[in-house]
């Protein structure tokens, strides 16, 4: 048995939905800013499906991802269709010169025996605190990318 955990978080760059949208669509590149995110492979006969690793203090889940509905520069929504149950969205918002926003929601389902280690605010707390840091990882990356070019 499981419960399920949604979080959303949102983020501002000073960047083009351009190069937003190109490195966030680039799904193999995700561990670069996702800290617990170990590797995202694109499977070759099915480009919608992706199998993903996470690991985090000694635990590890897979899964494996298919795209449910993708409008470039506006959104990417998935879900998983075995493994670690879990379902999202990432939206993005053209602000013309101001940038971009990013914001994205997760849902997952935690195992019954995660919640018999830690309350559901405790490891919530730490899953939101995660994909905060991750967007600002991401922000940092797409900051750098824009320098450069």
């Amino acid at each position: 048995m499981s419960t399920w955990l949604e979080h959303t978080v949102q983020i501002e760059i000073d960047a083009p939905i351009d190069l937003v949208w190109s490195l966030w669509s680039d799904l193999e590149q995700m561990p670069r800013w996702m800290k617990w995110i170990e590797s995202v492979k694109i499977q070759e006969d099915d480009p919608k499906l992706s199998r993903w690793k996470l690991a985090s203090g000694g635990l590890e889940f897979s899964w494996l991802s298919r795209e449910v509905k993708m409008i470039p520069h506006q959104i990417l929504q998935w879900e998983s269709v075995d493994g670690l149950p879990n379902r999202g969205a990432i939206r993005f918002y053209d602000r013309g010169e101001k940038g971009s926003i990013v914001k994205m929601s997760v849902f997952y389902a935690v195992p019954g025996f995660l919640f018999q280690l830690m309350d559901k605010l405790f490891l919530g707390r730490i899953v939101e605190s995660t994909l905060e840091a991750d967007l600002q990882r991401f922000k940092d990356y797409a900051m750098q990318i824009k320098a450069a070019s």
